[in-house]
């Protein structure tokens, strides 16, 4: 139980289920499930290119010839990637950063992939950044300072739209979307 309790997300209650979940299953499927634990954290790895999640040498998105090398958007973690290409509207290529920028806990640039970016952009002639980063104050931090280390470089650099979701109303919309949402308005 303490060990499924480290997991992000589970309480004590959970990991109690998950515990007795595993006492009662057969041996050789709790043994399946150790296996693949282990196998996971032996065969994947980052991707030599652009730090996403992969078991080979580069990912499934840097290794796709449909993929555009001159687009990439830039995410905080792995997961941020699923997110964005379930969309399955961008058909660029991805950059985590394996976190944001955190003075207060201790992560600063050299914690991040930003080094393999800035060598990515120099060597794949990229032409747009897309700022995928959380809405949040260390993801629009981030964004910001990455923003600036490529300023001197003929590089366009978009942020991701926010505001209003579709299908919303506004008046159930907080402040802070209704912020986002007037100071990001397009021509009709």
């Amino acid at each position: 139980m303490d060990e499924f309790a480290r997991l992000p997300g589970i309480g004590r209650k959970t990991a109690e289920r998950l515990a007795n979940h595993v006492l009662s299953i057969d041996e050789p499927i709790a043994l399946q499930l150790a296996d693949a634990i282990r196998e996971v954290k032996r065969s994947v790895r980052r991707c030599g290119k652009c730090g996403n999640l992969t078991d080979r040498e580069l990912c499934s998105f840097c290794s796709d010839p449909r993929r555009d090398p001159t687009t990439v958007c830039i995410v905080e973690q792995p997961r941020d990637v699923a997110a964005l290409d379930a969309a399955g509207v961008y058909h660029g290529s991805y950059h985590v950063l394996g976190g944001r920028l955190a003075p207060l806990e201790g992560v600063g640039p050299d914690d991040l992939t930003i080094d393999l970016l800035l060598r990515r952009v120099r060597a794949d002639g990229v032409r747009e950044i897309v700022m995928a980063t959380n809405p949040t104050l260390e993801g629009d931090g981030t964004a910001l300072y990455i923003a600036n280390l490529l300023q001197e470089m003929p590089i366009k650099i978009t942020r991701l739209a926010r505001g209003i979701p579709t299908g919303s109303v506004l008046e159930f919309a907080n402040k802070e979307m209704l912020a986002d949402a007037l100071q990001g308005r397009q021509s009709f």
